[in-house]
């Protein structure tokens, strides 16, 4: 996760969005709940971020999220599909 390690993710419940705040811009996943299911709908990093790994590092952070609140994962962002063929050790996280 690079320089990102220490930043905090916030669940912004209010417009269903896990925030990450790099160099003063907003990088967000937007997300539905239902039960302990959590739907990633959408990935978005500001053009100003790309390239930098904020994409992984807010995914990264979304999962370890979910996981600390023993949350399952219905993933319908396309990157969030790319990031677990990636990364196979967090389909523990998916719905069975």
């Amino acid at each position: 996760m690079n320089n990102y390690e220490d930043m905090a993710l916030i669940n912004n419940e209010e417009i269903h969005n896990f925030e990450l705040t790099v160099d003063g811009h907003r990088a967000f996943i937007d997300y539905k709940q239902k039960g302990n299911k959590v739907y990633l709908i959408h990935t978005e990093v500001p053009s100003e971020l790309k390239g930098k790994g904020v994409a992984e590092a807010i995914v990264e952070k979304t999962f370890q999220y979910l996981e600390e609140r023993d949350l399952k994962l219905i993933p319908l962002c396309t990157y969030v599909g790319i990031y677990l063929k990636r990364h196979p050790e967090w389909n523990r996280l998916l719905v069975g």
